[in-house]
């Protein structure tokens, strides 16, 4: 019989714990494994790189694709090999409000405009590289006198590459649709900045109206029945499910450039219902940020019936699935205007002796349209603390407001262009002397060549937004500076905070703190300017608006891919993406 006084005896119990402490280890580290991927892919959307809809659809991820996109050198001629090689004879459809050429009379002359707009000036150049077609609201003066018997002209002027088609709207739907809902009740909502939304229900029939007409227009100028439709923006939230109910092959990605507000905020519409089923009439919704998608998956899971695989981005709502994805939008690069301009000492000297500046006198500048959500009154708030606590910058440091008249027949706006004259007023009342204005006042329309003359003649450029989608005036200023100096005062409620962290990131809602970064940007070394600007310049570069586009173009592909997949094997076809050839072929495939 063996010994056994030299064995320990162990309880079960304790075993028991043992066991379950190993469990609970194991546990543990997957969970946090888990974790880590998660942060890691949402880092990649803070970053601005663009996580291809793989996860979602993997019989149509290539291999290496996702790492080889943040590769790419992100080009017209990349726009038109994606076009040519994923989407062969595929119809471009853009559709926004505003157009990107404008007909005025000006005595018996007609002037083309180029309207100063960040929409505009992000998808002009990928319109004209997919020799698509753009339909718009024709508000200019001559707008009738150029176009054609189908109302269409072709763009640009001086080498047409795509089509302009306009819509007519008259005086009342205007009012209703543009001035009321989109910009008296939308506009608003959508930003943070503690203006009450209006809302009234004949704006809103304005608004259903307008957007018919357009949908209309689209139908009409689609050559067949599966174009894809690039809808922009808060005016059209009804479109794409009207679209949709006639064209029900359309791949149609709605843009949305204005930030999506929490579900609390927005249950403040009377109309969010209607709004939500419009928007998911669409193959993909983007935002600028994860962040602004994801306050839209919550509104849509409050407030209607549906089915959503957050880890996926989708939503399953009445038979069809709308992806719901993350697009930082960006600009052209590099930016056409600089081609026009002189090196960046002459067009400081210039632009100093148009303002009467002394040469010795640091130029700040803000430059976007004249409206509340800007926080142009908070620039001059932290102008007047610097100069407060800091006298010796008095006479040494000016700031260039450039702020275009917009919406001027809203009270809001009416209100706020007085605030902001009374308020650089006060300032140079207090702080001005002879040959100095601390605050130089511009409410004029400058064209972008002018915009960027002015960024490259400054020393600082002050962004200070109190709620913005994505803000294109900070990646303009960094893209002006091929001398890789000047500092870039950012506000954090912009979107592009998520991505140029080398600029001087600010709360605008704190003055004095506001004006302690002024301090620092307007004493900070070249070496630390140089520095800064280049690692922000690369992220422009490599963010262009190339890859914005491009990046929703192959989701459009893959989407496009899988109508042809489920046709070929017999499958109800996906148009586009009925809910049981996407999220539900991939559990089965998981099994």
């Amino acid at each position: 019989m063996p010994d056994n006084s030299s064995y320990l005896v162990v309880p079960s119990s304790v075993l028991w714990l043992l066991g379950f402490a190993v469990v609970s280890i194991s546990i543990l580290i997957i969970a946090t494994m888990v974790l880590r991927a998660r942060r890691l892919r949402s880092g990649m959307h803070a970053a601005g790189a663009t996580e291809p809809t793989g996860s979602l659809l993997p019989e149509f991820e290539k291999n290496g694709q996702s790492a080889a996109a943040s590769l790419v050198q992100w080009s017209p001629e990349t726009l038109r090999h994606i076009l040519a090689k994923e989407l062969p004879d595929a119809q471009v459809i853009v559709v926004s409000n505003r157009e990107p050429y404008i007909h005025n009379r000006k005595g018996d002359d007609i002037q083309l405009v180029v309207p100063a707009s960040g929409l505009v000036s992000a998808l002009e150049p990928i319109t004209r590289a997919c020799a698509g077609t753009w339909i718009a609201y024709g508000g200019g003066s001559a707008d009738r006198l150029v176009v054609d018997e189908n109302d269409r002209v072709e763009v640009p002027p001086d080498s047409p590459s795509y089509t302009l088609r306009r819509v007519w709207l008259s005086e009342e739907e205007q009012q209703g649709y543009y001035l009321g809902f989109a910009n008296e009740g939308l506009w608003p909502l959508c930003h943070i900045a503690f203006t009450r939304p209006i809302f009234r229900a004949s704006d809103w029939e304005s608004y259903e109206a307008v957007n018919r007409k357009f949908a209309d227009t689209v139908v009409a100028e689609a050559r067949n029945e599966r174009p894809i439709v690039l809808v922009q923006d808060y005016h059209f939230a009804l479109l794409p499910r009207m679209i949709r109910e006639r064209l029900p092959e359309a791949i149609i990605i709605t843009f949305w450039h204005i930030p999506w507000p929490n579900s609390e905020v927005f249950s403040i519409c009377p109309w969010r219902e209607k709004i939500l089923e419009g928007l998911l009439g669409s193959s993909i919704v983007g935002f600028h940020t994860q962040f602004h998608c994801n306050n839209f998956i919550d509104s849509v899971d409050r407030f209607l019936e549906s089915r959503i695989e957050r880890e996926d981005s989708a939503i399953s709502y009445g038979g069809q699935i709308s992806l719901v994805h993350a697009y930082p939008i960006s600009i052209e690069w590099p930016p056409a205007h600089l081609g026009k301009l002189p090196d960046v000492a002459q067009c400081r000297r210039r632009i100093r002796e148009k303002f009467g500046l002394a040469e010795d006198v640091k130029l700040c500048v803000g430059v976007e349209r004249l409206d509340y959500t800007k926080g142009i009154l908070d620039r001059f708030d932290a102008l007047d603390e610097l100069l407060k606590l800091h006298p010796e910058w008095i006479g040494k440091v000016a700031l260039l407001q450039i702020a275009a008249p917009s919406r001027g027949t809203l009270p809001a706006y009416q209100q706020l262009y007085e605030e902001c004259l009374h308020r650089a007023d006060d300032i140079n009342q207090r702080y001005g002397r002879e040959g100095y204005t601390p605050v130089l006042m511009v409410t004029e329309h400058y064209s972008q060549v002018q915009v960027y003359e002015i960024y490259r003649a400054a020393d600082v450029c002050m962004v200070t937004s109190l709620h913005d989608g994505m803000n294109l005036v900070a990646k303009e200023f960094v893209a002006a500076r091929d001398d890789e100096q000047g500092v870039l005062l950012l506000s954090m409620f912009a979107g592009a905070s998520k991505e140029l962290l080398e600029a001087l990131i600010v709360n605008p809602y704190d003055a004095a703190t506001m004006g302690d970064a002024l301090l620092q940007a307007l004493t900070m070394s070249q070496e630390e300017q140089r520095q800064r600007m280049q690692r922000m310049r690369e992220i422009v570069r490599d963010n262009n608006v190339y890859r914005w586009a491009g990046s929703m173009l192959l989701d459009a592909a893959r989407l496009r891919k899988r109508v042809a997949v489920d046709r070929a094997v017999g499958a109800a076809p996906a148009a586009p993406g009925n809910v049981i050839s996407l999220l539900d072929r991939k559990r089965v495939a998981a099994l």
